[in-house]
């Protein structure tokens, strides 16, 4: 799937990439991510530095997280989860890679929110996140441990506005914009 936004005037888009994993040393896994998805999300925009940073930012529904699937986490990358960042990857373009797989296969759902995003660099502004579009992936898994992996498809603006006040509680001192797509006059 390629997804196109728009950031300060110019265009860019992301190919999203969800696929069965079937080597897991290719991919640096162990042995029980075999059959789980693997996703893998590169950004095409023709600006370079500073002016292609961009960061991702992931939601989690899972029926074996803290809520038990009823609402959607932060999904941190990690090796990052003190920095109180609401990004779980941030950098020139970054590639955003995730292969969740579990040690045991029991009946639950997996649902990932994805969006990419950016944050103006001007030092007179709080951390702000501009998201720019976004997607959903995901796999469950049935009572006879068949990993099933749905379609991704493109996320609305309505899916970003559900999550804005889980996100201005879990990142404080971030403060976010309450429409998916390009900032007024962006």
């Amino acid at each position: 799937m390629i997804l196109p936004f728009v950031r300060e005037g110019k265009t860019g888009s992301i190919q999203v990439i969800v696929e069965r994993v079937e080597d897991p040393s290719a991919i640096g896994q162990t042995a029980e991510a075999r059959d789980f998805p693997c996703l893998t999300a590169r950004i095409d925009y023709p600006a370079r530095g500073y002016g292609a940073l961009f960061g991702w930012v992931q939601l989690v529904r899972s029926t074996d997280g803290a809520s038990a699937g009823a609402e959607f986490e932060m999904d941190p990358f990690s090796l990052f989860t003190d920095t109180g960042s609401p990004y779980c990857y941030f950098g020139v373009t970054p590639t955003l890679f995730d292969s969740p797989a579990r040690h045991t296969r029991v009946p639950m759902t997996w649902l990932a929110h994805t969006f990419l995003a950016w944050t103006p660099m001007a030092e007179s502004i709080e951390p702000h996140v501009i998201p720019l579009v976004g997607f959903s992936w995901g796999f469950s898994i049935d009572r006879t441990e068949t990993v099933a992996i749905p379609p991704a498809r493109p996320l609305t603006p309505t899916d970003w506005t559900t999550h804005l006040p889980y996100l201005t509680k879990q990142h404080p001192a971030w403060t976010f914009a309450p429409v998916l797509g390009p900032a007024p006059g962006a």
